[in-house]
Protein backbone atom coordinates (compact mmCIF):
# COMPACT_ATOMS: atom_id res chain seq x y z
CA UNK A 1 0.00 0.00 0.00
CA UNK A 2 1.35 3.19 -0.74
CA UNK A 3 2.95 5.50 1.89
CA UNK A 4 4.76 8.71 2.94
CA UNK A 5 5.19 10.51 -1.14
CA UNK A 6 8.80 10.52 -2.56
CA UNK A 7 10.15 13.57 -3.82
CA UNK A 8 8.18 16.25 -5.55
CA UNK A 9 4.83 15.01 -7.48
CA UNK A 10 2.23 16.81 -9.04
CA UNK A 11 -1.42 15.73 -10.58
CA UNK A 12 -2.27 13.28 -8.11
CA UNK A 13 -5.77 12.31 -8.00
CA UNK A 14 -8.39 12.40 -5.07
CA UNK A 15 -8.39 8.65 -5.19
CA UNK A 16 -4.71 8.73 -5.25
CA UNK A 17 -4.51 10.80 -2.44
CA UNK A 18 -6.44 8.54 -0.44
CA UNK A 19 -4.41 5.29 -1.11
CA UNK A 20 -1.37 7.44 0.18
CA UNK A 21 -2.92 8.56 3.68
CA UNK A 22 -4.73 5.24 4.18
CA UNK A 23 -1.56 3.94 5.05
CA UNK A 24 -1.46 6.12 7.85
CA UNK A 25 -4.66 6.85 8.76
CA UNK A 26 -6.97 3.70 7.98
CA UNK A 27 -10.11 6.05 8.77
CA UNK A 28 -9.64 8.59 6.45
CA UNK A 29 -12.18 8.42 3.29
CA UNK A 30 -12.77 10.56 0.07
CA UNK A 31 -15.49 12.18 1.63
CA UNK A 32 -13.63 13.82 4.70
CA UNK A 33 -10.90 14.92 1.67
CA UNK A 34 -13.49 16.88 0.15
CA UNK A 35 -14.57 17.86 3.47
CA UNK A 36 -11.03 19.45 4.50
CA UNK A 37 -11.21 20.84 1.03
CA UNK A 38 -14.54 22.69 1.50
CA UNK A 39 -13.04 24.32 5.21
CA UNK A 40 -10.47 25.40 3.20
CA UNK A 41 -7.62 23.29 4.63
CA UNK A 42 -5.87 22.41 1.61
CA UNK A 43 -6.49 23.53 -2.14
CA UNK A 44 -5.76 21.38 -5.14
CA UNK A 45 -5.44 22.85 -8.52
CA UNK A 46 -8.26 21.52 -10.85
CA UNK A 47 -7.71 20.40 -14.67
CA UNK A 48 -9.44 21.85 -17.56
CA UNK A 49 -12.20 19.69 -16.66
CA UNK A 50 -12.62 20.28 -13.00
CA UNK A 51 -10.66 17.30 -11.53
CA UNK A 52 -9.04 17.71 -8.61
CA UNK A 53 -5.02 17.10 -9.13
CA UNK A 54 -3.14 16.78 -5.36
CA UNK A 55 0.51 17.81 -5.27
CA UNK A 56 3.11 15.94 -2.68
CA UNK A 57 2.87 19.70 -0.89
CA UNK A 58 -1.08 19.08 -1.01
CA UNK A 59 -0.47 15.81 0.32
CA UNK A 60 1.98 16.55 3.51
CA UNK A 61 -0.65 19.36 4.39
CA UNK A 62 -3.71 16.64 4.92
CA UNK A 63 -1.87 14.51 6.37
CA UNK A 64 -0.46 17.32 9.03
CA UNK A 65 -4.19 18.12 9.86
CA UNK A 66 -4.79 14.54 10.16
CA UNK A 67 -2.16 14.00 12.64
CA UNK A 68 -3.16 17.02 14.82
CA UNK A 69 -6.71 15.74 14.96
CA UNK A 70 -5.70 12.39 16.01
CA UNK A 71 -2.87 12.97 18.22
CA UNK A 72 -3.31 16.66 19.75
CA UNK A 73 -7.40 16.40 19.21
CA UNK A 74 -6.85 19.86 17.68
CA UNK A 75 -10.28 22.14 16.48
CA UNK A 76 -10.09 22.60 12.57
CA UNK A 77 -9.88 26.11 13.47
CA UNK A 78 -6.68 25.63 14.94
CA UNK A 79 -5.24 23.54 12.54
CA UNK A 80 -6.00 25.90 9.96
CA UNK A 81 -3.97 28.87 12.22
CA UNK A 82 -1.25 26.60 12.54
CA UNK A 83 -1.05 25.94 8.60
CA UNK A 84 -1.14 29.76 8.02
CA UNK A 85 2.10 30.23 10.08
CA UNK A 86 3.90 27.01 8.38
CA UNK A 87 3.02 29.72 4.97
CA UNK A 88 4.33 32.26 6.62
CA UNK A 89 7.46 30.29 7.64
CA UNK A 90 6.90 30.49 11.55
CA UNK A 91 6.50 27.61 13.54
CA UNK A 92 3.06 26.85 14.46
CA UNK A 93 2.70 27.43 18.41
CA UNK A 94 3.24 24.59 21.05
CA UNK A 95 -0.19 24.66 22.50
CA UNK A 96 -3.14 25.78 21.34
CA UNK A 97 -4.03 29.12 21.70
CA UNK A 98 -0.12 30.19 21.70
CA UNK A 99 1.54 32.37 19.38
CA UNK A 100 3.34 31.12 16.24
CA UNK A 101 7.50 31.47 16.55
CA UNK A 102 10.00 32.47 13.96
CA UNK A 103 12.06 29.76 12.87
CA UNK A 104 15.09 29.49 15.24
CA UNK A 105 17.63 28.57 12.28
CA UNK A 106 17.13 31.64 10.51
CA UNK A 107 20.80 33.19 10.73
CA UNK A 108 23.37 34.70 8.74
CA UNK A 109 25.66 32.08 6.38
CA UNK A 110 28.73 31.09 8.28
CA UNK A 111 31.54 33.13 6.74
CA UNK A 112 30.83 35.41 3.80
CA UNK A 113 28.59 34.78 1.38
CA UNK A 114 28.99 32.83 -2.00
CA UNK A 115 27.00 33.37 -4.74
CA UNK A 116 24.14 30.71 -4.19
CA UNK A 117 23.28 32.30 -1.21
CA UNK A 118 21.79 35.38 -2.75
CA UNK A 119 19.61 32.81 -5.02
CA UNK A 120 16.25 33.51 -3.08
CA UNK A 121 16.04 37.27 -1.88
CA UNK A 122 14.17 37.76 1.56
CA UNK A 123 13.17 34.05 2.12
CA UNK A 124 9.77 33.28 2.61
CA UNK A 125 8.88 33.68 5.92
CA UNK A 126 6.59 36.57 6.52
CA UNK A 127 6.56 38.32 10.17
CA UNK A 128 3.51 40.46 11.11
CA UNK A 129 5.21 43.81 12.93
CA UNK A 130 4.80 42.48 16.90
CA UNK A 131 6.68 38.93 15.11
CA UNK A 132 9.51 40.57 13.89
CA UNK A 133 10.19 42.87 16.92
CA UNK A 134 9.60 39.54 19.10
CA UNK A 135 12.11 37.67 17.27
CA UNK A 136 14.69 40.52 17.16
CA UNK A 137 14.77 41.43 20.20
CA UNK A 138 14.15 44.74 19.58
CA UNK A 139 11.90 47.22 21.55
CA UNK A 140 8.85 49.21 19.67
CA UNK A 141 10.81 52.68 19.66
CA UNK A 142 14.18 50.40 18.05
CA UNK A 143 12.01 49.36 15.00
CA UNK A 144 10.01 52.83 14.47
CA UNK A 145 14.06 54.36 14.43
CA UNK A 146 14.99 51.57 11.89
CA UNK A 147 12.08 51.77 9.67
CA UNK A 148 12.17 55.33 9.25
CA UNK A 149 15.76 55.57 8.68
CA UNK A 150 15.04 52.68 5.76
CA UNK A 151 16.83 50.24 7.02
CA UNK A 152 13.59 47.62 7.91
CA UNK A 153 11.19 48.19 5.01
CA UNK A 154 8.01 46.07 5.08
CA UNK A 155 6.32 44.01 2.15
CA UNK A 156 2.81 45.24 2.23
CA UNK A 157 1.73 44.18 5.94
CA UNK A 158 5.21 41.61 6.51
CA UNK A 159 8.54 41.32 6.86
CA UNK A 160 10.99 38.84 5.44
CA UNK A 161 13.93 37.34 6.45
CA UNK A 162 16.10 39.75 5.85
CA UNK A 163 14.08 42.22 7.77
CA UNK A 164 14.83 39.98 10.53
CA UNK A 165 18.28 39.88 10.17
CA UNK A 166 19.00 43.59 9.50
CA UNK A 167 16.58 44.07 13.11
CA UNK A 168 18.68 41.41 14.89
CA UNK A 169 22.17 42.83 13.78
CA UNK A 170 21.03 46.39 14.38
CA UNK A 171 20.05 45.46 18.05
CA UNK A 172 23.40 44.20 18.06
CA UNK A 173 25.06 47.24 16.77
CA UNK A 174 22.77 49.16 19.91
CA UNK A 175 24.43 47.53 22.54
CA UNK A 176 27.34 49.06 21.45
CA UNK A 177 25.81 52.42 21.38
CA UNK A 178 25.23 52.57 17.65
CA UNK A 179 22.32 53.93 17.25
CA UNK A 180 19.97 53.06 13.50
CA UNK A 181 20.67 57.24 12.09
CA UNK A 182 24.65 56.07 12.53
CA UNK A 183 23.57 52.57 10.17
CA UNK A 184 22.36 54.93 7.34
CA UNK A 185 26.07 54.48 5.50
CA UNK A 186 25.21 51.00 5.09
CA UNK A 187 21.74 51.10 3.31
CA UNK A 188 23.28 53.90 0.97
CA UNK A 189 26.07 51.89 -0.25
CA UNK A 190 24.23 48.89 -0.25
CA UNK A 191 21.70 51.15 -2.65
CA UNK A 192 24.43 51.75 -5.03
CA UNK A 193 25.81 48.39 -4.87
CA UNK A 194 22.47 47.10 -6.08
CA UNK A 195 22.38 49.74 -8.51
CA UNK A 196 25.80 49.11 -9.79
CA UNK A 197 24.98 45.27 -10.51
CA UNK A 198 21.58 46.74 -12.53
CA UNK A 199 23.49 48.45 -14.46
CA UNK A 200 25.66 45.47 -15.32
CA UNK A 201 23.01 42.83 -16.35
CA UNK A 202 20.16 45.24 -17.56
CA UNK A 203 21.35 44.42 -21.51
CA UNK A 204 20.44 41.05 -20.61
CA UNK A 205 16.93 41.58 -18.44
CA UNK A 206 16.46 43.53 -21.22
CA UNK A 207 16.44 40.93 -24.00
CA UNK A 208 13.12 38.26 -23.92
CA UNK A 209 14.67 34.91 -24.38
CA UNK A 210 14.34 32.76 -21.67
CA UNK A 211 18.39 31.46 -21.47
CA UNK A 212 18.71 35.66 -21.00
CA UNK A 213 16.93 35.71 -17.70
CA UNK A 214 19.05 33.16 -16.82
CA UNK A 215 22.38 34.16 -17.35
CA UNK A 216 20.87 37.85 -16.03
CA UNK A 217 20.00 35.84 -12.84
CA UNK A 218 23.84 34.20 -12.25
CA UNK A 219 25.60 37.32 -12.86
CA UNK A 220 23.12 39.17 -9.97
CA UNK A 221 24.58 36.35 -7.59
CA UNK A 222 27.99 36.38 -8.71
CA UNK A 223 28.22 40.20 -8.30
CA UNK A 224 26.34 40.16 -4.82
CA UNK A 225 29.11 37.84 -4.15
CA UNK A 226 31.90 39.61 -5.25
CA UNK A 227 30.33 42.90 -3.40
CA UNK A 228 30.45 41.60 0.05
CA UNK A 229 33.43 40.12 -0.54
CA UNK A 230 34.79 43.77 -1.42
CA UNK A 231 33.51 45.28 1.25
CA UNK A 232 34.48 42.99 4.05
CA UNK A 233 38.01 43.97 2.08
CA UNK A 234 37.58 46.52 2.34
CA UNK A 235 37.01 47.93 5.90
CA UNK A 236 39.67 44.82 7.26
CA UNK A 237 42.07 47.04 4.72
CA UNK A 238 40.76 50.15 6.44
CA UNK A 239 40.66 48.76 10.22
CA UNK A 240 44.38 47.13 9.45
CA UNK A 241 45.81 50.84 8.29
CA UNK A 242 44.36 52.63 11.27
CA UNK A 243 46.12 49.74 13.15
CA UNK A 244 49.52 50.05 12.38
CA UNK A 245 48.87 54.08 12.63
CA UNK A 246 47.68 54.31 15.95
CA UNK A 247 50.98 51.74 16.77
Amino acid sequence: MPGPIEGPVEGLSIGEVLLHLRAEFAEVTISKIRFLESEGLVEPARSASGYRKFSSADVERLRYVLTAQRDQYLPLKVIKEHLAAIDRGLRPPAAPGGRPAAPADLEEPAGLPAAEDFSTYGTELRLTRDELRAAAEITVELLDQLESHGLVVANGNHYDGDALLVAKAAAEFAAYGVEPRHLRPFRTAADREVGLIEQVVSPLTRQREDEAGRRADEKVRDLAALAVRLHAALVRSGLGRQHRRSN
